[in-house]
């Protein structure tokens, strides 16, 4: 098994934690996620390792502040799924599940030293 980055193909943060990747020779396959919609129970599992759904989600992204105010106020994990399931860019990304269940959201240099040491 490989490590699995979850991104959008045109995000400039997934293309340089790709990138490093690449250029670190650690094996791993990418998924865009607009086109492949994780499933609800994947957003579930995701939501618990990276401490729930409000740390899951980039509350600074364009997408988040266009939404309507009722939006951003998901009351029960069935209304977050269907938030993320909806618009899949407000989730916080790279995502990056690795083969031993280890877990990691966003991109840095230094962090991704930590990740793959």
């Amino acid at each position: 098994m490989t490590t699995t980055l979850y991104g959008l193909k045109n995000c400039d943060t997934c293309r340089k934690a790709t990138k490093w990747l690449d250029r670190f020779g650690v094996p791993h396959a990418f998924v865009d996620y607009r086109q492949d919609k994780p499933s609800p129970e994947t957003l579930v599992e995701w939501a618990d390792k990276a401490g729930g759904f409000d740390a899951l989600v980039n509350k600074s992204s364009t997408t988040w502040r266009q939404l309507p105010d009722n939006r951003k106020a998901p009351g029960s994990q069935a209304e977050w799924k269907l938030l993320l399931r909806e618009h899949p860019q407000l989730i916080r990304r790279p995502v990056v599940v690795m083969a031993d269940g280890g877990f990691s959201q966003g991109f840095s240099d230094n962090g991704f030293k930590k990740l793959f040491a």
